[in-house]
């Protein structure tokens, strides 16, 4: 048997199955993998699969994979995971740089157990987007922060129906072909909100999304309803902490804060993995 030892982490509340394949054992039809090894009923289960690779010019590679299967450009929460698996199993120093598809990254392990992460610029910023759905409009926002994020401020977080909602957004036909991912924002303080995300890729509400909370906090700094640093109250109850400076349209210095555990580690049949997949 073919074994492959894999250490589960949270970023958050978002849960991540993290592989070093350094070694490339693992090969293949990396999208039926992944989502065979975050399947929840029949495997680890996940919100996604990060795989740690060689690089020729940073400290290693990051991919993500979303628990559909499909591959993403950039997770917040699962980079800063990432970031501290690199430094347990000695991939890279505290202080790092990564590469993944959406560009090079800076990370930080700090003494605490907290990554701080350096984000790439978001951009394509659209404000005041009025999205018609079921015979009412919804208003919003739109930021890439690495991924597509629809900024949605509203009263009450609580009372929205995320599942059903966010999954309509989701797809809406403004954000054709791909989609989008879609948080529900309530301002709580000059400095601090409370977000609800649906995850593209997981088709369900996360207890939190790195890359949503970055592109709430940045949007509602430039409706003027928060100034950074923002601190980011996730749906499972964790705090982070969006850090930027803002000109304009313009966000830079832009890094994210948080908590990034190791739950468990195991070994998986590797074999039975990929011949499944």
């Amino acid at each position: 048997m073919k074994e492959l030892a894999f250490t589960k982490m949270s970023g958050a509340g978002n849960d991540f199955v993290v592989l070093d394949n350094r070694g490339a054992a693992v090969t293949g039809d990396l999208n039926a993998f992944s989502a065979r090894v975050a399947d929840r009923k029949r495997g680890v289960g996940a919100d996604g699969v990060l795989l740690l690779e060689k690089s020729g010019r940073t400290d290693f590679r990051m991919r993500y994979f979303n628990s559909d299967g499909s591959e993403a450009d950039m997770c917040g929460n699962g980079g800063r995971c990432i970031a501290r698996f690199a430094a347990l199993v000695g991939a890279a120093p505290a202080s790092m740089t990564f590469e993944n598809l959406a560009g090079d990254f800076a990370a930080q392990v700090l003494d605490d157990g907290q990554v701080a992460l350096q984000m790439t610029r978001p951009h394509s910023l659209k404000l005041g987007l009025d999205l018609p759905l079921d015979g009412q409009v919804h208003h919003g926002h739109f930021l890439d922060t690495g991924v597509p994020h629809l900024v949605v401020p509203v009263p009450d977080a609580a009372g929205v129906d995320v599942a059903r909602l966010g999954r309509a957004l989701r797809v809406h036909p403004a954000f054709a072909p791909k989609g989008t991912n879609v948080n529900f924002v309530q301002v709580t303080g000059p400095g601090s909100i409370l977000v609800r995300t649906y995850e593209r890729g997981v088709e369900a509400e996360t207890l939190a999304c790195g890359t949503g909370s970055v592109a709430s906090a940045v949007v509602m700094a430039r409706l003027g309803r928060v100034s950074s640093p923002v601190a980011v109250t996730t749906s499972g109850g964790d705090i982070l902490s969006i850090s930027f400076t803002l000109k304009g349209d313009d966000a830079g210095d832009v890094v994210l804060k948080g908590q990034a555990e190791v739950t468990f580690e195991g070994v998986l049949d590797l074999e039975r993995y990929l011949q499944e997949a």
